[in-house]
């Protein structure tokens, strides 16, 4: 089996006392291949991904280094692996940051044996999430869910001392089955005091500290400035606001206007009338992305200062385009019931069975519930064992006909359906949206 593209069969895994398929690939770097996996013999366990770090073709160097030096191409996926490795196991348990279930060795490497982590799989990222917004910006709900989820990931990896250093919106990811955004990719990651990675971060999400780093060790000098936690709420800021704006925002950020005054661009972007919240009174916002976007690093807000922000105390709820982009393990069917179906008790109940059988082909419903009164009335609300399961339903109900009506199918957060909370929602998504998802 080859390290980058693992032949046309189905490749098998050993991990863990376990065998695992390799069913696709998810996306490759300089040095290292993530796949989606599925656990053999378990048609229930849920699926995971797979960091393979691929070494390079060719022998390796004879001659050790000297210690503390950056490690030669050739060791650059071990020294990888342990890196990525070493975060993640200092940074288990918290529901913002990748779950690492363990690590192995791939034999099979055209390359040689190769380091791999075995790692929860998540679902869409918010680089996906601003390309589905059409340039009008992501709702004011999901920009308040995307940042507090992040801004207590970081909290606690700086509280561990750690730097993440390469935020961006791919390292940003949606957990179906948790109901929360995730951080992935510690790849750049170091404990602050001790960078031993020169060029840290991505055009367009650079602090100016890490690019006058960057700038001085292309020219073979050190940088007096040390980059510290506070490059990852510059990195966090610059998201915030692409979210907001539904703009990609590289080259915006690297002109001499905005360095010059960055404050006055930001208000134009809030002031636009083409951004589709502009509507709304987003000032806790606009100002909760300023405090982040200080040039002076001294001057920035610290992860738990930003959460203590006003932004957070607003309850703002989804649109019903986050509802078929998000996915959860409840998923919600529209325009299914009409009033006389839920006036009439026997055709009520033999629509329930319907839908319930019907709802079952995909997996075991947990729980199904028609409210007959606002709010959500008419509305269909089926609770799946988990989230790979309502994906499936969703993507097989939507567009179905259902008692002559076009079926509507959406996933619903699962700690509001518990806690009986049930949002309004106009229907007023596009269909593109529906089956882009």
């Amino acid at each position: 089996m080859s390290g980058c593209a693992w032949g046309a069969a189905p490749p098998l895994l050993e991990a863990l006392g376990r065998l695992w398929e390799v069913q696709a690939p998810l996306g490759s770097g300089s040095s290292a291949s993530v796949y989606r996996v599925r656990c053999c013999g378990d048609p229930r366990a849920p699926p995971g991904a797979v960091k393979e770090f691929v070494p390079p073709p060719g022998p390796r160097p004879g001659p050790a280094r000297r210690p503390g030096a950056r490690p030669p191409a050739a060791d650059c996926a071990e020294y990888g692996f342990r890196k990525e490795r070493a975060a993640l196991e200092q940074l288990r348990g918290h529901r913002n940051i990748v779950t690492l279930y363990g690590v192995f060795t791939n034999h099979y490497s055209a390359n040689g044996p190769s380091r791999c982590l075995l790692l929860e799989l998540l679902d869409i990222s918010v680089s996906e999430l601003l390309l589905h917004s059409s340039n009008q910006g992501c709702s004011m709900w999901m920009i308040q869910h995307c940042a507090r989820d992040v801004l207590e990931a970081l909290a606690f990896l700086h509280h561990k001392g750690y730097v993440h250093a390469d935020l961006k919106p791919r390292n940003i990811l949606w957990s179906a089955e948790e109901e929360c955004f995730k951080l992935i990719d510690f790849g750049l990651s170091f404990k602050e005091g001790n960078q031993d990675v020169k060029y840290i971060q991505t055009d367009g999400y650079r602090a100016p500290e890490a690019e006058l780093q960057n700038c001085l060790a292309q020219a073979g000098l050190q940088s007096e400035t040390e980059c510290t936690s506070a490059v990852d709420l510059w990195s966090l800021g610059i998201v915030l606001l692409e979210m907001f704006s539904g703009m990609k925002l590289k080259h915006t950020v690297q002109s001499q206007e905005w360095k010059t005054n960055s404050s006055a661009i930001i208000d134009r972007i809030f002031a636009s009338e083409g951004v589709v919240n502009s509507a709304i009174p987003a000032y806790h916002l606009r100002d909760l992305i300023k405090s982040m976007l200080h040039c002076d690093q001294g001057k920035r807000a610290s992860a738990e200062k930003a959460l203590c922000s006003p932004f957070f105390s607003i309850p703002f709820a989804p649109h019903i385009e986050d509802l078929v982009m998000l996915p959860t393990p409840v998923l919600r069917l529209l325009n299914v019931l009409s009033d006389a179906s839920l006036q009439c008790e026997e055709e009520y109940e033999d629509i329930l069975e319907d839908i319930r059988e019907e709802c079952q082909k995909y997996g075991p419903v947990v729980s199904l519930l028609i409210p007959k009164e606002n709010p959500g009335k008419g509305q269909v609300f089926v609770e799946y064992a988990n989230a790979g399961d309502s994906k499936a339903a969703q993507k097989m109900l939507t567009g179905k006909i259902f008692d002559g009506k076009f079926v509507v199918a959406t996933f619903y957060p699962l700690s509001a359906y518990k806690r009986g909370y049930l949002y309004q929602n106009l229907l007023t998504v596009s269909c593109s949206v529906i089956f882009q998802a």
